[in-house]
């Protein structure tokens, strides 16, 4: 692996998507609309909706990075764009890194988007300020591009890659306590939401609502996610294939 073929790839993938407008907003907007939306769901509970809008910037940009990570990486797999690349003297992390740093970049603008509108059109206030909502947001999503490289691996057509989302992230987005405190869940449930990285994005948007300060379990919730999401990279590469003929 090297910088300069990393970042060749990440400006490549750049280029692409931003001729791809579809994408863009698939990612850049659909997010904020969504978020306008359940405003006006909670139209007559506005402490309601304020409670739980800051959790769900945890969730949504790792949910739409997911998405659109694990179906690019698949569409690159497919059309053979992987096969002609490993032709040159490029490795898989080569690949799979230059991919991460793009949607990174996508996903910093992703996050900045959706804070911008829960905290300033929605006017929903949190104790811990926008710089913590915001590199919360920030991790939630690239965690998200972490998972969406990886899932790519095992799918064959883009269908198969959205079908990773319920089976996988539904199931975390179940029990990682936006519905109901995760004490309150069967033992079981407890013990599934105390591993999945899902959860601790979730706790870190609490820590943020619920604290002036920057806490240490905001520390450790952010840390957790990170290393999940550096953890399933690396996996990423070295499970990434090419096309099955």
């Amino acid at each position: 692996m090297t910088l300069r073929k990393t970042f060749a790839t990440a400006l490549r993938v750049l280029e692409q998507l931003s001729h791809d407008p579809r994408t863009l907003v698939m990612v850049l907007i659909v997010p904020s609309i969504l978020l306008i939306i359940l405003r006006y769901v909670y139209d007559g509970e506005q402490l309601v909706f304020d409670s739980i809008a800051p959790m769900i910037l945890g969730i949504f940009p790792l949910i739409m990075m997911f998405i659109i990570t694990s179906i690019a990486t698949l569409r690159e797999r497919t059309i053979g764009t992987l096969d002609r690349l490993m032709t040159f003297p490029l490795s898989k992390l080569d690949f799979i890194f230059g991919y991460a740093i793009a949607f990174a970049l996508l996903a910093l603008l992703q996050a900045v988007i959706a804070s911008t509108v829960v905290l300033g059109l929605l006017g929903v206030t949190v104790l811990g300020g926008t710089l913590p909502v915001l590199i919360s947001a920030v991790v939630a999503a690239l965690l998200g591009t972490s998972l969406g490289l990886f899932m790519s691996a095992f799918a064959t057509s883009e269908f198969q890659a959205v079908q990773f989302m319920p089976a996988f992230v539904f199931p975390q987005l179940l029990t990682c306590g936006l519905f109901i405190a995760r004490d309150h869940m069967a033992t079981v449930l407890q013990w599934f939401a105390n591993v999945m990285p899902l959860t601790y994005s979730v706790d870190a948007m609490k820590q943020v609502t619920l604290h002036a300060t920057w806490t240490s379990t905001l520390t450790k919730d952010l840390l957790i996610v990170i290393m999940y999401g550096a953890v399933v990279l690396i996996l990423a590469g070295l499970t990434i294939r090419r096309q099955e003929r």
